[in-house]
């Protein structure tokens, strides 16, 4: 290390008294020019996005915000917001309870085609039987266990790849890598594509690497628990824990 400014290094910001750039852009000509969701684009990757890509992009992001309080990472939040905490703090708790299980199955369907793109689409069925074997017989992206029938949300986010392709703006390898997933477990019963399934098409249309899909995720995630927090605020309750108070558990134990 030839200098303290060493220490840390990084090509994302540039900042002396006065004067503040975000990849090499000086703030000024960022402000009111790039949307939220550009911001968060040119932020990650140090790419531009072009609108209809970014169109995509917006979807995924909108289409994840929230799925109800039964969610753990929800449910979480607001129960931190009635014992006292800060805002911050219950944002954070439902940003931490987002993991392999409830959180990482996009990443895991990124993964997942990825890994049929580069071993051909003509292995699927048995990268599919690995995967299985690996994850309890289920695979990322595909089954509801409330969407029974089908994700509401994958339908809309198929027709802006679809739209997407048309236009020449994304190849359609992954959401073909996707429908043809859904087709091959389809057998006996149908296991339609989900949210998780829907965004990972996205995202790997769109270059994006697996574990950035993921904190783009719970960024997207991070809307609905600050929106569910901010409410449990306006409520004056206290101390709601994850049953309600006239419930009894089961006791297990001698």
């Amino acid at each position: 290390m030839s200098d303290i400014s060493d220490w840390w290094s990084t090509e994302i910001i540039e900042m002396e008294p006065g004067s503040i750039s975000l990849r090499g852009i000086p703030i000024k000509n960022l402000i009111g020019k790039k949307n939220f969701s550009e911001m968060i684009w040119f932020m990650t990757t140090g790419k531009e996005i072009n609108k209809k890509k970014l169109h995509l992009f917006e979807a995924a992001l909108v289409a994840a915000v929230d799925h109800g309080p039964q969610a753990p990472s929800i449910a979480a939040a607001r129960m931190s917001a009635t014992c006292g905490v800060s805002i911050n703090n219950s944002l954070a708790t439902g940003i931490n309870m987002l993991g392999d299980i409830h959180g990482g199955a996009g990443q895991q369907a990124l993964e997942l085609y990825f890994q049929i793109e580069n071993q051909g689409i003509e292995n699927i069925r048995n990268i599919l039987l690995e995967n299985k074997s690996l994850n309890n017989g289920f695979v990322p992206g595909f089954g509801h266990r409330f969407h029974k029938t089908g994700d509401p949300r994958t339908p809309r986010l198929l027709d802006l790849v679809d739209n997407a392709v048309k236009d020449g703006e994304i190849s359609g390898k992954f959401v073909k890598i996707g429908r043809q997933i859904e087709k091959d477990l389809s057998n006996k019963k149908v296991i339609p594509m989900n949210i998780d399934g829907a965004t990972a098409v996205i995202y790997a249309e769109l270059g994006c690497p697996p574990p950035l899909a993921r904190g783009l995720f719970c960024l997207s995630r991070s809307v609905g628990i600050l929106a569910h927090t901010w409410e449990q605020m306006q409520k004056n309750e206290r101390i709601k824990g994850p049953t309600p108070p006239n419930y009894k558990w089961s006791y297990k134990g001698k």
